[in-house]
C-alpha cells in the first residue's frame, strides 16, 4: 500500500503490525476489536507469519508467552472483559521481562458491560490487573494515523526494554475509517541473546518469573525491575499539546474523548476563552512533570474522560495543587459531546462570575 489509505482504525493497527515485522498474532474474537483478528487472518498467511485464533484469552496470552521466549515479535488484541482474563499472563511477561505488543481496544464495563467504546480500562492498564510490583508501557493514540503510528513504536520500545507494551484504544477509535498513510519500518534491530533459540554454540538461557533460591532472589530481581521502570519513566513519556500557551482553562484528555475536547478548545478560543488542551500519549510513564508546568499557567484543569474518574487521579498528583482540577465524565460507552464540555467550562465561569459579584 502506497500514500493515503482509507481504513477503519483496527485495520490500520494490524497493518502496522505487520509492518514492524510482527508474524506471530494469537487472538480470542471480542467486540469491538474483531476487525483484528479478521485481518489478521488473512494477512499472516500472506507474509508467512502464524494466526491462531486461541481457544480463549487464557491461552493466547500463554502462546504470547511462548512466542515472545522465542525471541520474535508477536502481538495479542482483545477488548475489556478479554483484557481482565490476560492480567495473569501479562504479569507473567512483565515479571520475565519478555517483549510483546498488547492491544485493548476498550468497551463500555463493568463486566461484560456493552459494545460500544469507552475508557473504563485506564486504572488496569496504567496500575495493572495482575499481581506483583510491575509495569507496562502504556501508549493512547487518538485516531487512525496514531493507531498505525504508535503501534510500530511499540515493537520497538518492547524490544528496547523488554517488556509488555499495551496501546489502549477504544472502540470507536477502532471502528473509524480515517485516511491514513501507513508507516515505514524503523529498521531498528534488537539483540535477543536472552532468547530460547537453541543451545548451539552457546550455553542455555533460562526464562522464568519464579525466584525462590537464594532467599532474597526475588527481592533482587524486583529491585532490578524498579531500576528498569525508573529509566523508562525518565526515557519515555510523551504528550500532545495544543493552544496551551496561555490558558485559563487546560483540558487533559486522550484517545475518543481528547478528540472531542480539541474541537471545544477551538470553539472556546473563537468565543475569548483562553483553553488548552493536554493530550497524555503515554499514560504511564505519565507526563506528570510536563502536565504540572502547564499547570503552573492556567486557573483551572477540567479532566475529560470517557469514565468516572479514573485519568483525573493522575492529573491530580502531576498538577500538586497548581490549578483547581474539575471532572467531567461519560461511562458505559457515552462520549463526552463538544456542549457537554462546552457547558461544563461556561458553567464554571458563570458561577465564577456570580460568586465575583456578590462578593
Amino acid at each position: 500500500m502506497a500514500g493515503k489509505v482509507l481504513m477503519k482504525g483496527n485495520e490500520a493497527l494490524a497493518e502496522a503490525a505487520i509492518i514492524a515485522g510482527c508474524r506471530h498474532y494469537f487472538a480470542y474474537p471480542i467486540t469491538p476489536q474483531n476487525e483484528i483478528p479478521v485481518y489478521m487472518s488473512r494477512r499472516m498467511a500472506e507474509v508467512g507469519g502464524t494466526f491462531i485464533q486461541a481457544e480463549s484469552e487464557l491461552a493466547a496470552i500463554s502462546m504470547v508467552m511462548g512466542a515472545s521466549a522465542g525471541g520474535v515479535r508477536v502481538m495479542t488484541t482483545s477488548s475489556s472483559p478479554g483484557m481482565a482474563l490476560k492480567q495473569e499472563g501479562i504479569s507473567y511477561l512483565a515479571g520475565a521481562e519478555l517483549p510483546c505488543v498488547l492491544v485493548n481496544v476498550m468497551r463500555g464495563g463493568p463486566g461484560l458491560g456493552a459494545i460500544a467504546g469507552s475508557q473504563g480500562d485506564y486504572f488496569q492498564a496504567t496500575r495493572g490487573g495482575g499481581n506483583g510490583d510491575y509495569r507496562t508501557i502504556v501508549l493512547a493514540p487518538g485516531n487512525a494515523q496514531e493507531l498505525a503510528d504508535f503501534t510500530v513504536e511499540a515493537f520497538d520500545l518492547a524490544d528496547e526494554y523488554r517488556i509488555p507494551v499495551l496501546i489502549l484504544a477504544d472502540g470507536y477509535l477502532g471502528q473509524m475509517s480515517e485516511s491514513v498513510t501507513l508507516p515505514k519500518p524503523t529498521g531498528k534491530r534488537y539483540e535477543k541473546s536472552w532468547a530460547l533459540s537453541g543451545t548451539e554454540g552457546r550455553t542455555k538461557n533460562i526464562i522464568a518469573s519464579l525466584k525462590l533460591i537464594p532467599d532474597n532472589a526475588l527481592e533482587v530481581h524486583n529491585l532490578h525491575l524498579q531500576d528498569k521502570y525508573d529509566w523508562i519513566t525518565e526515557k519515555v513519556r510523551c504528550v500532545d499539546e495544543y493552544q496551551c500557551e496561555d490558558v485559563e482553562w487546560l483540558i487533559v484528555a486522550y484517545g475518543t474523548a481528547g478528540r472531542v475536547a480539541r474541537k471545544a478548545v477551538d470553539k472556546l478560543r473563537a468565543e475569548g476563552i483562553r483553553v488548552g488542551l493536554f493530550r497524555p500519549l503515554s499514560l504511564w510513564p505519565f507526563p506528570d512533570r510536563e502536565l504540572n508546568e502547564f499547570a503552573k499557567k492556567a486557573e483551572r484543569v477540567l479532566t475529560v474522560e470517557m469514565s468516572l474518574g479514573q485519568l483525573i487521579e493522575d492529573v491530580k498528583l502531576a498538577v500538586n495543587g497548581e490549578a483547581e482540577v474539575d471532572f467531567y465524565g461519560r461511562a458505559g460507552g457515552a462520549v463526552p459531546t463538544l456542549d457537554d464540555i462546552i457547558g461544563r467550562i461556561y458553567g464554571y465561569e458563570r458561577r465564577s462570575h456570580t460568586h465575583v459579584q456578590a462578593s
